[in-house]
């Protein structure tokens, strides 16, 4: 199974990649949509975290994309905009679970 980060934020990302790796996970980070989509598909054994406001390719058509797949990963997806405002991007697309920023350690490894 391999964690994938799709984070703008190379803090942000750097931060989860190494708190996954200290628990054993394998990760790959991606710092937008469009590299991701360069790559091999995830599998359904892995995970994707993906941050909502992503430039370019936003967040939401990343999760449209995973949602599409025949074998489809989790998909966790993280946002530090208010509740509001994260209704308002995923108009009804809906990610497996969905995260506020800052991120608590113990709420994200429950979700894997």
């Amino acid at each position: 199974m391999t964690i994938h980060i799709v984070e703008d934020d190379p803090g942000v990302s750097d931060a989860l990649a190494l708190l996954l790796a200290s628990v054993g996970h394998e990760t790959a980070t991606y710092p937008d949509a469009e590299s991701f989509f360069e790559e091999t598909p995830p599998g359904e054994r892995d995970t994707v975290i993906v941050d909502l406001g992503l430039p370019g390719l936003t967040g939401i058509q990343l999760i449209r994309w995973v949602k599409g797949l025949k074998n489809q990963p989790k998909v966790i997806a993280i946002s530090g905009q208010s509740s509001r405002a994260i209704d308002s991007l995923l108009d009804g697309d809906t990610p497996d679970v969905l995260l506020r920023k800052p991120l608590q350690e113990e709420a994200l490894l429950q979700h894997l």
